[in-house]
């Protein structure tokens, strides 16, 4: 399967988002990345779901939205009713992470479930069946621009094997720090999904950008 790529509007330009979400439309991208961030779960505020409602008005392409905020399950209807495919939540958010997955599926979205830098893989044992995605960080949650944590890879390394054994189809996805040069790695060591914010951005031509992550082989 070829890898996906989902630009990560955290890194838009919010007084042209339209603009950039045409952009997006355009481009080789596969999926529009959403990060709602709560400001205590993480140390950061971004947007809403007011502002995903609207651009799922124009959006082209699935809404992977990620939820950085604590009780992520009090919002499944809302993130329903704002258009999101993948509804991605945090493992370290959730007390009872089967139950919020289960209704997540229930609402008729795509259940994602992420980790922390510091969070191992093995508590995903019982629950990997579950699932439609892990969103693996390589960066510490809550800011765009930091620095691609190089330990990311012996994870998803393991994370492959671990969905392998098991014969699933679980989608590996990587947000922080991915470039060009860490894309390469990153799906080497088997992602299958690339979140990319400033990487494609800041270019000057991020339609460019989006089709050189979409061609790394």
């Amino acid at each position: 399967m070829t890898h996906k790529v989902a630009p990560s509007i955290l890194s838009a330009d919010f007084l042209n988002l339209e603009a950039d979400i045409e952009m997006i439309n355009r481009s080789e991208a596969d999926w529009i990345h959403c990060d709602v961030m709560d400001g205590t779960f993480v140390p950061n505020i971004s947007f809403g779901f007011p502002v995903i409602k609207q651009i799922k008005k124009i959006a082209r392409k699935p809404l992977d939205v990620h939820l950085m905020i604590v009780y992520p399950d009090k919002y499944i209807d809302v993130m329903k009713d704002a258009g999101a495919y993948m509804m991605t939540i945090h493992y370290e958010a959730c007390l009872h992470l089967h139950r919020t997955v289960a209704a997540i599926h229930d609402a008729g979205m795509k259940a994602g479930v992420a980790l922390n830098p510091h969070t191992p893989i093995s508590l995903l044992e019982d629950i990997i069946h579950d699932i439609d995605m892990v969103l693996i960080m390589s960066v510490n949650p809550g800011f765009g621009g930091q620095r691609f944590i190089e330990n990311s890879l012996r994870k998803i390394n393991s994370l492959k094997e671990m969905i392998s054994k098991r014969n699933l189809k679980t989608l590996i996805e990587v947000d922080g720090g991915v470039n060009v040069e860490t894309g390469k790695k990153l799906v080497d060591a088997g992602a299958d999904i690339l979140v990319a914010g400033s990487a494609v951005f800041a270019e000057s031509d991020p339609e460019d950008m989006i089709h050189r992550l979409k061609s790394l082989v």
